[in-house]
């Protein structure tokens, strides 16, 4: 099931997710996206208006329903960072979903914004880049990104494991937290390495 919040890569997410051998729907029931056996969160464009439109949408409680429930959702870019406690753009601040501890920001880089195919670097133990080699490339579109990882004893959190790319520093590429997993890349943007990774994803549900 793809959430319908307004975001603009809703329907390359919902072919992505096609291809990958799912049935897909996308919508903005809440009661049928609770009851999906996994819920993508796609995102483009700026944090506060993606986090904005989720909340318009009571995606926020239906995130927080879905993973009190350990059923699976999964953030693509954008949907990936507004997982996030908050998001900095412009010298903006806007509440994320805070499903996660930490800010994204600006990546201090020479180029931005990070446009085009990078390698990540994922856990030993990672379920969404298991088959893939470490010089697989991924397609990133963004100039934010969360730069760092606030692990918590005291929080569920502190068990993720955490994929990280470079690009003019660290940052998060992907995390995988029990049933919440997000991408800052574009799996549907990238080729048959995210539809390996979807697929992946897939086999948890």
């Amino acid at each position: 099931m793809i959430l319908d919040y307004g975001s603009g890569n809703l329907r390359s997410a919902e072919r992505a997710v096609q291809r990958a051998g799912a049935e897909v729907e996308v919508t903005a029931d809440p009661q049928a996206a609770l009851a999906a056996d996994g819920l993508v969160v796609p995102g483009v464009g700026a944090f506060a208006a993606c986090a904005e439109g989720v909340r318009r949408v009571g995606g926020d409680k239906l995130v927080g329903k879905r993973l009190a429930g350990a059923r699976p959702v999964l953030g693509i870019c954008v949907g990936m960072q507004i997982l996030f406690e908050r998001g900095i753009e412009h010298g903006i601040e806007a509440e994320g979903l805070a499903e996660w501890p930490g800010t994204v920001d600006r990546l201090r880089a020479d180029v931005l914004p990070h446009m085009g195919w990078n390698t990540v670097r994922a856990p030993e133990d990672s379920v969404l880049f298991a088959g893939l080699d470490a010089d697989t490339r991924f397609y990133f579109v963004h100039s934010y990104a969360a730069r760092s990882w606030q692990l918590d004893s005291g929080l569920p959190s502190a068990g993720a494991k955490v994929t990280w790319a470079h690009h003019g520093e660290d940052f998060v590429a992907a995390v995988e937290n029990g049933p919440l997993c997000a991408t800052q890349f574009h799996p549907e943007k990238s080729g048959d390495a995210g539809a390996h990774v979807l697929r992946n994803w897939l086999s948890t549900l």
